[in-house]
């Protein structure tokens, strides 16, 4: 593996995740990842928010690590799972958009009226 490539996972935006997000994301343990990590599946950095510690780990080999322990399709329905969560989030939040600007249309409306 070139160094070029290796570092580029930790540099670029969405090529790695924290242990806690990893846990939500895929369903692991904390013990599943210590583990992974003792054993060289996955790298990782101890990274620090408000002097608290955290690993931060290569999201490609925590999804390689992922499909070797439980397979291919926890993997897919995991990501189904996340897709749809954030589906839902988007649509949520288009809705309230919606909401907002009906209401100020009504407004802007009823100001209309007024000034004929």
């Amino acid at each position: 593996m070139n160094t070029k490539g290796a570092n580029s996972a930790w540099t670029t935006k969405g090529a790695t995740l924290s242990d806690k997000s990893a846990r939500k994301e895929f369903g692991l343990t904390q013990e599943e990842i210590v583990e992974a990590m003792g054993d060289g599946k996955l790298q990782y950095r101890v990274n620090y928010v408000f002097e608290n510690p955290y690993f931060k780990l290569v999201r490609s080999e925590v999804e390689a690590f992922v499909v070797e322990k439980y397979g291919d399709k926890y993997l897919t329905n995991k990501r189904n799972k996340k897709e749809l969560a954030q589906t839902n989030k988007e649509l949520k939040s288009l809705k309230a958009q919606v909401v907002a600007l009906e209401q100020r249309k009504t407004e802007v409306l009823a100001s209309l009226e007024e000034c004929e």
